[in-house]
C-alpha cells in the first residue's frame, strides 16, 4: 500500500511540475455531478482496505479505495453503520469517492451529514504533499477543522487519502409506515411529527404518499406506531434504498433532476414532478427549469438550487454569494496552488 501511496505523490508532483491537469476518481459513481470531467485520471482503488476499526471506540478508518460496501459490511457484523447513510449510485462505490462527494441519504435530518461525522483525514494536496488533518477521537479542536472541509471538495483541495469516521450503532428496529395525503397535508404532518419525540429517522414524499421510517428500541416504535397509525409497509428497507441511491421510479424518469435545500416548512413549490425527503427541507424537482427561475424559487423559499442532473449547465450547477465564491478560490490556491486538480469540476473558472 506504501508504494501505492508513493507513485500518487509522484504523479501529482509531476503534473504540478508540468501544469497537468489530473481527475481524482474511485469507481466514478459520481461522474454524473459537476460541470466538466477534465484530466488526466488518477484512479483511487489500487490505495484500499480498513487501516483500523475498533467497535468499542466506534471509530473507523479506512483508505480512499475501499469499497463502500466492504465498510458498511464490517460496521453491521459489529452492530454499527454510518449513520449518514452516503448513497452509492453504483455497487463498486468507494469511501473516498463518498466523503469527497459529501452526500447523505435519507437519515440525514435526523442523523447528521457526511461531514458532521468526519474526525480525521490524510491527503495528498496540489503539490503530492503528505497532509494529515483532524484525529480519531470525538473531541477534536486543535486548529482549523479541515478534514471536515474535504466533504463535498470532489478531489479539486486534493486526494483523500484516508479518512476517519465516527460510526454508530444500528436501530435495535425499523418500521416504515405509508399515509395517502397530498403535498401541502405532507408538509404539515412531517413538520408536525419532526417537532414530537418520535423516533424519526427518514420521510419521504412521492406520488401523492408520505412515507416515514422509525428506528430504534421496539417499544418506542409500537407507541409511535399507535399515535401516527397509517400503513404498514413490509419492504422498508428496499425503499429506502430506492430513496438513497436514486433508483426509485421518480429518479429513472428524471433526466433533469433539481436539488433545492429550502426550509422544511416552505409551501409546495408547484414546480414539476417532485420528491421531498428530510422532513420538506430536501425537494428534488425533475423538471428543465430555467437557472434563474430555480435559483429565484429557492432565494423566496429561504434556500439555495442545485442542478444535480442535466446537460444544461450553461450557468453553472449552483449560484454562490460573492463572499463564498471568493472563500473558495482561497482554498483552491492554498490546496492546488497549480490549479491541476479537477479543474471546472464544481466551478465554471477553477
Amino acid at each position: 500500500m506504501q508504494e501505492a501511496l508513493k507513485q500518487f505523490s509522484e504523479t501529482i508532483r509531476e503534473a504540478a511540475a508540468e501544469r497537468t491537469q489530473l481527475r481524482i476518481r474511485g469507481s466514478g459513481s459520481k461522474d454524473f455531478y459537476g460541470l466538466a470531467l477534465i484530466g488526466d485520471v488518477l484512479d483511487t482503488r489500487a490505495y484500499c482496505g480498513i487501516v483500523e476499526y475498533e467497535p468499542t471506540e466506534m471509530v473507523v478508518t479506512a483508505r480512499a479505495g475501499t469499497p463502500l460496501r466492504e465498510v458498511e459490511t464490517a460496521l453491521a457484523q459489529e452492530g454499527q453503520m454510518l449513520a449518514f447513510e452516503p448513497p452509492y449510485f453504483a455497487a463498486n462505490a468507494t469511501l473516498g469517492g463518498s466523503i469527497a462527494a459529501g452526500f447523505s441519504g435519507p437519515r440525514r435530518a435526523y442523523a447528521g451529514s457526511a461531514r458532521d461525522f468526519v474526525l480525521g483525514a490524510r491527503i495528498l494536496n496540489g503539490l503530492g504533499e503528505d497532509l494529515r488533518f483532524g484525529g480519531q477521537v470525538m473531541k477534536n479542536v486543535a486548529g482549523y477543522d479541515i478534514s471536515r472541509l474535504l466533504a463535498g471538495s470532489f478531489g479539486t483541495l486534493g486526494l483523500i487519502t484516508e479518512v476517519s469516521l465516527k460510526v454508530l450503532p444500528l436501530p435495535e428496529e425499523e418500521r416504515t409506515l405509508r399515509f395517502e395525503m397530498d403535498e401541502a397535508r405532507a408538509l404539515d404532518s412531517i413538520n408536525r411529527w419532526a417537532a414530537k419525540p418520535l423516533p424519526l429517522s427518514g420521510s419521504c414524499y412521492a406520488d401523492g404518499a408520505l412515507s416515514v421510517r422509525l428506528s430504534g428500541a421496539a417499544p418506542a416504535i409500537a407507541s409511535a406506531v399507535s399515535q401516527l397509525g397509517g400503513e404498514n409497509v413490509d419492504d422498508g428497507g428496499a425503499f429506502w434504498e430506492s430513496v438513497r441511491d436514486q433508483t426509485h421510479a421518480f429518479f429513472a424518469n428524471a433526466p433533469t433532476l433539481w436539488r433545492f435545500s429550502i426550509k422544511s416548512t416552505a409551501a409546495p413549490l408547484n414546480l414539476g414532478p417532485q420528491l421531498i425527503e428530510w422532513n420538506g427541507s430536501l425537494r428534488w424537482v425533475a423538471a428543465p427549469l430555467e437557472a434563474a427561475k430555480a435559483h429565484d424559487v429557492a432565494d423566496k423559499a429561504r434556500g439555495h438550487a442545485t442542478l444535480f442532473r442535466g446537460s444544461d449547465k450553461r450557468h453553472g450547477i449552483q449560484k454562490l454569494p460573492a463572499g463564498m465564491l471568493a472563500v473558495h478560490k482561497k482554498l483552491k490556491r492554498a490546496f492546488d496552488p497549480q490549479g491541476i486538480l479537477g479543474p471546472g469540476r464544481i466551478h465554471a473558472d477553477f
